[in-house]
């Protein structure tokens, strides 16, 4: 299966909205969830290969005694490490959001840009960090893709691509402006729940007659991604591609 199928974003949204009670998609993204610019910035550059848990808690006290950008160019470089750590590579971690405060200092007078192209000249700043301070720092319409979103719009069928990269350019193309800003917190809290990486819940989503995924899983054909493929078991019914391995068949 090579080709890409429309999506009827508004149902997509609307249903996952109801589903996770997360309010209405359409309310502009900032009225009810308006943060800070520089520190969605530099959090967001600690979350990268870390938990969400150990983002938020390292950023709490991070932020609790710097605040800004003014202060963090001027911290200890072994304190920031000290208030990171439990987001993992804390050495490179608190060197980049060092050298981005500063950055942020001497090139834009301590203010975050509003601009993407313009942010991902930062230090430690990628497509993701970079839209995401549009989208959770200003409300500007950006395109935040991150592991949960690239994979779950290949198994839409919605895209066929390689990286979140791709899929962020492919998304910009394809999905009206309007449903930029809600698209990633919403598929994102759908990643973690049902549409894991592996054994997606499909019998559980509300989404299952819009996803290509999920209707190939139902009917036993070809999957968008191969590794997405339902796996039979012993009384005919499809199973998980990738079965949760247990301590027994560890020790097999």
């Amino acid at each position: 299966m090579t080709r890409t199928v429309p999506i009827d974003w508004e149902e997509l949204l609307d249903r996952l909205s109801r589903f996770y009670g997360s309010g209405d998609w359409r309310v502009p993204y900032l009225r009810d969830h308006a943060e800070d610019p520089f520190q969605v910035l530099i959090g967001t550059i600690l979350s990268q290969r870390t938990k969400d848990a150990n983002t938020d808690a390292a950023s709490a006290k991070l932020f609790a005694r710097f605040p800004d950008a003014a202060s963090l160019a001027r911290a200890p470089t072994r304190e920031v490490e000290r208030l990171i750590h439990a987001t993992g590579f804390y050495h490179v971690k608190a060197r980049k959001i060092r050298e981005c405060a500063r950055e942020l200092l001497t090139r834009f007078d301590g203010q975050v840009p509003r601009d993407l192209e313009q942010l991902l000249t930062l230090p430690g700043v990628g497509p993701k960090t970079a839209n995401c301070v549009l989208v959770f720092g200003y409300g500007i319409p950006g395109m935040p893709v991150d592991t949960h979103v690239h994979r779950i719009a290949n198994r839409l069928g919605a895209v066929r691509t390689r990286t979140p990269e791709d899929t962020e350019a492919a998304l910009r193309r394809i999905l009206p402006q309007p449903y930029w800003n809600p698209l990633n917190p919403i598929i994102v809290q759908h990643g973690q729940n049902l549409c894991r990486p592996r054994g997606p819940r499909c019998h559980e989503c509300p989404i299952l007659d819009l996803c290509a995924t999920g209707i190939a899983r139902r009917a036993g054909t070809a999957t968008p991604r191969p590794e997405d493929r339902a796996r039979r078991t012993a009384d005919g019914t499809a199973g998980p591609a990738h079965p949760r391995r247990t301590r027994s068949t560890l020790r097999k």
